[in-house]
């Protein structure tokens, strides 16, 4: 399913004119009727839309001392809730990028979080049924009716198999594919046209976020890939967990389909929760959770493949000492040579060599024009310098990130999607130390593993690897050379060997340059005559001009001449 479309051929993406003509409704009565109301009546036509009390565009024109973000961000907060949970869940995910958006406009979409409905249990066993192709009775033992999660996707319950095991089980939301697919669609479409009228709009980039989740919802909507997130993760752990610190919840497979995932159900108590139950248990958990920051890294940089949800809620303290984690349904991966890029900024930043740090940001990061480096060095210095060094509990790993970006974005660079996860992981490890109370330097974690790190990801057996798979793209473009130049020189000789140049643009400047490699031409063939001439007359003693050999005199005319018709070339 192809969850974001854009405008272009918009009656095709948006099927449901009803829809289209509700959500158009709801933003006309937000403030936006002016930004949307000629494209909506192109495709409805004489429909009416609801004014504001307060417009949006008036409000904005004010200057009043409210931030823009906040502006901005409250209404569409209000559209999102009534639009539902496709909406939500946008909101949900626009909250989660402190890169693009400011904290204003943040702190509006972080309210949607507590803005999910509940499903009917009647619908929740419809589509258990429909997908597992059994009645639930059949599967499970017993299903509490009340959900222990509720999310815009799907709603998580706790049950026993038949065969005595307690699970949890997650639910897709009935008709959630089309309702986002839908409602993406619509709302893509009808926020790039308040961005064609507003330019304060299009600076928060509400746009370029949206496409970016709509090409990561794949698999957040198809449970299939989360029990397969599942089952990899356990795989790459179980090769760097000597010392089994974290434990990964088994997937009954059998019962897992798009819309319904079965798991183990974890006995513990998670990291959220963790000081109203039993504050001696941070103690114990200090320990397993810098090893597990170690981990964390190592299972990254070597596979490229990691948990990018690591909130409180995700983690749990288990009865055997163990920390579980759960929710695989956001994942994050880098590519080798990204990975190795992250390696360079990493020892860039502990090294407090900024001007590696921006360039190997400029390397991996998303911009239309090449920034003023120096001022961009100056930039992140004075943003990184008052935090290096510090711990945890000195530090607020959150704010050093939001600078960092702020800086980024001061000189219009971005970086993309997959890159922002990867910090923002380790951003919200930072968030789960600090909500426990423990004091580990995830600085100093990153410099004692940085050197082995890059021993690791440069090592001899890695170059080696690289060499043969530069090798093999080098002699597979050789063996293709030669087929092109057959396929040149018989296109060439249909037009009798001949070139055919277009200029434009540059006409006068290539001009120029044709005519001093003119001139220059003309100066070689001079020089070559007049010496030429002068090589002629040998070891003679000459007495008196006609004793000039007259192949002397020819040589010396012909340089005369291709003078004059060099100056003439210049002309």
């Amino acid at each position: 399913m192809d969850i974001i479309r854009t405008g272009i051929g918009i009656t095709k993406t948006i099927r449901n004119v009803g829809r289209l003509k509700e959500v158009a409704t709801i933003f006309g009565r937000h403030g936006f009727a002016e930004f949307i109301a000629g494209p909506i009546r192109s495709y409805i036509p004489n429909m009416v839309l609801p004014q504001s009390s307060r417009e949006l565009k008036k409000e904005l024109e004010t200057g009043i001392d409210r931030e823009l973000g906040e502006i901005i961000g409250m209404r569409l907060r209000l559209i999102f809730e009534e639009l539902g949970p496709a909406a939500v869940k946008l909101g949900q995910l626009l909250a989660s990028r402190e890169d693009i958006f400011d904290e204003s406009f943040i702190n509006q979409m972080q309210v949607l979080r507590d803005r999910v409905t509940p499903v009917p249990f009647d619908e929740v066993k419809e589509v258990i049924k429909t997908s597992l192709g059994a009645d639930i009775e059949s599967i499970f033992e017993s299903i509490d009716e009340n959900p222990i999660g509720t999310a815009s996707i799907g709603v998580v319950y706790a049950g026993k198999l038949k065969s005595g095991e307690d699970v949890v089980i997650k639910v897709k939301r009935p008709n959630i594919d089309r309702m986002i697919e839908t409602d993406f669609s619509i709302l893509l479409f009808l926020i790039h046209q308040v961005e064609k009228v507003s330019e304060e709009v299009r600076y928060l980039g509400l746009s370029r976020a949206i496409e970016d989740f709509g090409k990561s919802l794949q698999s957040e909507l198809n449970f299939h890939i989360e029990a397969l997130n599942c089952q990899r993760l356990k795989t790459n752990l179980s090769k760097h967990d000597k010392e089994n610190v974290f434990y990964i919840p088994e997937v009954y497979t059998q019962y897992c389909s798009r819309d319904v995932m079965v798991m183990e159900r974890l006995k513990g108590v998670p990291f959220s929760r963790v000081r109203e139950h039993d504050p001696q248990i941070i103690e114990k958990i200090s320990d397993r959770l810098e090893s597990g920051v170690h981990l964390f890294l190592k299972t990254f940089l070597q596979d490229g493949f990691f948990h990018a949800d690591l909130h409180g809620g995700n983690f749990f303290y288990l009865e055997n000492g163990q920390i579980g984690l759960i929710d695989f349904g956001l994942m994050g991966s880098l590519g080798k040579n990204s990975r190795k890029s992250f390696v360079a900024i990493i020892y860039a930043l502990l090294t407090f060599n900024y001007e590696n740090l921006v360039y190997e940001f400029l390397d991996v990061a998303e911009y239309d024009r090449i920034p003023d480096v120096d001022a961009l060095v100056s930039d992140v210095r004075s943003s990184l310098a008052p935090f290096i060094g510090l711990t945890v509990q000195q530090t607020d790993l959150s704010l050093v990130f939001k600078e960092v970006i702020a800086a980024l974005r001061k000189h219009q660079i971005f970086l993309p999607k997959e890159w922002y996860i990867v910090f923002r992981s380790l951003m919200t490890l930072d968030g789960v130390g600090k909500s426990l109370g423990i004091d580990f330097d995830l600085y100093s974690i990153m410099e004692s593993d940085i050197h082995e790190l890059v021993k690791e990801v440069f090592s001899k057996e890695q170059l080696i690897e690289e060499a043969i798979w530069t090798g093999k793209d080098f002699f597979t473009s050789a063996r293709s050379v030669p087929r092109h130049l057959r396929w040149f020189t018989k296109e060439w000789s249909k037009k009798g060997y001949a070139f055919d140049v277009r200029l434009s643009g540059h006409q006068k400047e290539i001009q120029q340059v044709a005519q001093s490699i003119v001139f220059l031409s003309y100066c070689v063939l001079i020089a070559f005559f007049l010496i030429a001439g002068v090589l002629v007359l040998g070891d003679k003693e000459l007495g008196q001009w006609r004793e000039i050999p007259v192949l002397s005199w020819v040589f010396w005319v012909i340089a005369i001449l291709l003078s004059i018709r060099a100056k003439v070339s210049l002309r």
